[in-house]
């Protein structure tokens, strides 16, 4: 695709504007977008991870108010401090895992949607491993049916659990 605007270098930058449910789309090479005003290729050199950590720490508002009570707490194995970590983003040491557990936690869940990491098994191995874990995936969905009271959905489920029960056992 060519460039909207010289239709002379392929377009490299897309932009997609909506306004009152209408949709503009411009297609621009690198050297033509850098015209636009109020946009830029550039990254901000101070950008880091650690200050994406940091900043949610901080205004989080599970956190809110609680710093007072982290500056306290330290971890015995390398001295890092809870707000030592909302300031930087890295945690010390494996040990302050578990001095932080309680306020990790959340932060954890917030970004990652869980607690536990549950792993990836490759497409071509770990058959068996693979149905272990979509059995235990479909059970925690038959719970959640059967707790909203989805009693069809929910032998639709149990059904295919027997299914993978059965192809597990042979």
């Amino acid at each position: 695709m060519l460039c909207d605007k010289c239709k002379q270098r392929p377009a490299t930058v897309h932009f997609t504007k909506i306004i009152n449910n209408e949709k503009y789309e411009q297609h621009l090479c690198e050297e033509c977008s850098k015209g636009i005003p109020h946009f830029s290729f550039s990254i901000d050199p101070s950008f880091s991870l650690n200050k994406i950590l940091a900043n949610l720490l901080t205004n989080d508002p599970t956190f809110s108010g609680m710093g007072l009570a982290f500056k306290s707490e330290r971890c015995e194995n390398c001295g890092l401090t809870y707000s030592q970590f909302a300031q930087g983003g890295k945690l010390g040491c494996s040990n302050c895992y578990e001095v932080f557990k309680d306020k990790l936690n959340p932060l954890i869940r917030r970004i990652h949607s869980s607690e536990r990491h549950k792993g990836k098994v490759p497409a071509r191995t770990g058959g068996k491993l693979r149905l272990i874990k979509e059995i235990e995936s479909l059970k925690t969905e038959l719970g959640n049916l059967v707790k909203n009271e989805e009693f069809e959905k929910a032998a639709e489920v149990r059904d295919r659990i027997k299914d993978l029960e059965k192809r597990l056992a042979d």
